[in-house]
């Protein structure tokens, strides 16, 4: 294993996370192994690496949904503006409201696109019908949808096409004002102009929030991330702003990734 103590990797006083030694078990399986990183605030953090590597483990870790699997076992620590997220001061449901989540598939409730959007206000008490169709079309905006669906906002959600549907689940984790957006391989599902239009988004929408991304894409991950961090079998490789990890990767194993050799 690599000593992460001593490998160089961004790292600066607007770290929002600051991982340390994690190390994470389903079971009797280790899935994360010691990794120490840090991740910035108002940037776009890639996720890469082969097929069950600890990706989506990793950044379920972040807001806790791991622990949702009943047989999960973690040490280290994550601290989220300094404060770690295992301590017993913290509350999960405040900490999944700080940091949304945005799946593989899209999973839109089987409500309106109204009632997607301001469901997460509605559980933490606005019930003002003007203040929440006010958190509605800021979120729909922010999320590139509202010129597309405001004039069918009381329209089942599933309605919507893929992509659009996408875009509704990310407005709706923007509704409850979180600093960090995590995605799960958002556009997988997606066609490739439905991926460009949430590329785009995360364009826009990074200078406000801090968005860790899952994706096999290469291009994607190249096209989008300020940072990149490559995982495999549950360490951390390599992790450097995206173009250096892209044109000059320090360790071989990263780019005999990033050029397909394996993955």
């Amino acid at each position: 294993m690599l000593n992460q103590e001593k490998r160089k990797q961004p790292q600066g006083e607007n770290s929002i996370y600051k991982v340390s030694h994690l190390n994470l078990w389903y079971g009797d399986f280790l899935a994360l192994n010691d990794l120490t990183f840090d991740i910035q605030e108002k940037e776009v953090t890639a996720i890469i690496g082969p097929s069950g590597c600890g990706k989506s483990t990793f950044i379920k870790t972040l807001n806790r949904m791991v622990e949702l699997n009943t047989n999960v076992r973690t040490e280290g620590e994550i601290l989220y503006h300094d404060e770690n997220i295992f301590g017993d001061a913290i509350k999960v449901e405040t900490l999944r409201t700080q940091v949304g989540m945005v799946f593989q598939k899209p999973n839109p409730f089987p409500k309106s696109v109204f009632e997607n959007v301001v469901y997460g206000p509605r559980i933490h008490g606005i019930n003002d019908k003007n203040k929440l169709m006010e958190i509605a079309e800021i979120s729909l905006t922010n999320a590139a949808l509202w010129d597309e669906v405001k004039d069918r906002l009381h329209k089942n959600a599933y309605d919507l096409s893929g992509g659009q549907q996408q875009r509704l689940c990310i407005a709706r984790s923007l509704a409850t004002e979180p600093d960090v957006l995590l995605m799960d391989e958002p556009t997988s599902a997606l066609d490739p102009i439905a991926t460009y239009k949430i590329e785009e988004l995360i364009d826009q929408i990074k200078k406000d929030y801090t968005i860790v991304i899952v994706t096999h894409s290469m291009q994607q991950a190249s096209r989008i991330s300020d940072k990149t961090a490559f995982f495999l079998m549950g360490e951390l490789i390599e992790y450097d702003k995206t173009e250096k990890i892209f044109s000059s990767p320090a360790d071989q194993r990263t780019e005999d990734y990033i050029t397909g050799r394996f993955g």
